[in-house]
């Protein structure tokens, strides 16, 4: 997990490449999203706003095609994280959702507005939100620009 301080951090660290650039537009285009609703740029990138606390999972959750990243807007929320390779996997890789799940123990962080956290493909995570928070969730294809299987 990349944590990082604030959005000018991510602009500066991941300027180059199209997904990180779609990632800043959809970043850019905050006063347009609605919450709950999911929208693209292209492809490769699908982000919705999250508004208040979402429903908690008791199990870690993992990707193997997309990134996922937080841009928190509003308040915090601990996150817990750990390799998939150090958890028990409880529910197998779906392809269709990109979604596995696991259990076990992990490594805590909390995070604070203003922060952009970036997900690995090796880690899984889950959240212990609170009531206040407000986040651009952004889930940007692990390829460059592109699916293979298009």
């Amino acid at each position: 997990m990349i944590i990082l301080d604030s959005l000018h951090e991510f602009e500066r660290l991941y300027r180059s490449g199209k997904k990180w650039q779609r990632c800043r537009e959809a970043i850019n285009n905050l006063e347009n999203i609605r919450p709950g609703v999911f929208h693209s740029v292209g492809d490769s990138l699908v982000y919705r706003l999250a508004s208040g606390s979402e429903k908690q999972r008791a199990e870690f959750e993992g990707h193997r095609r997309y990134f996922d990243v937080h841009y928190y807007l509003e308040g915090a929320e601990e996150i817990e994280f750990a390799a998939k390779s150090a958890l028990h996997c409880v529910a197998p890789y779906d392809d269709e959702t990109d979604r596995e799940f696991f259990s076990g123990q992990g490594e805590t962080v909390k995070v604070n507005k203003g922060s952009v956290i970036i997900f690995e493909n090796h880690e899984a995570c889950r959240f212990r939100p609170e009531k206040d928070v407000r986040k651009v969730i952004l889930q940007v294809t692990i390829e460059e620009s592109y699916f293979v299987n298009k």
